[in-house]
């Protein structure tokens, strides 16, 4: 749980179930559900359950969540039968478009992907 003087983000109340979203994916270090946005037919954002802000604000010890972010991401691609490929994008900053202070990966795929993706 977060300290008191921290609001909890729109993810962390999407995985402690306050606000409706839909989950594919859960583990003691993250979760994984639908972007209620989605830029493709399978879009999916991975989440560490304990808030980091960016990427960019990222320590030392951040390192075992990050990584198993992207294993996790491999996972739920397999379970969403991605085999032909997909794409994973974590953004960062304003100029990278980042709306959200809470580091998450995209999982991006059901269609071919184009380049560049900016």
């Amino acid at each position: 749980m977060p300290p008191t003087n921290v609001q909890k983000t729109i993810f962390q109340k999407i995985l402690d179930r306050e606000i409706k979203g839909e989950i594919v994916y859960e583990d003691d270090l993250c979760g994984a559900f639908r972007d209620l946005n989605p830029q493709a037919p399978v879009h999916i954002l991975i989440v560490p359950r304990e808030a980091i802000p960016g990427i960019g604000s990222a320590e030392p010890g951040d390192e075992a969540v990050l990584g198993h972010l992207l294993y996790v991401a491999r996972r739920v691609a397999e379970k969403e039968k991605l085999a032909k490929g997909y794409r994973l994008v974590i953004n960062q900053g304003d100029h990278g478009q980042q709306t959200v202070a809470h580091v998450h990966v995209h999982l991006l795929g059901g269609r071919p992907m184009t380049w560049p993706p900016g």
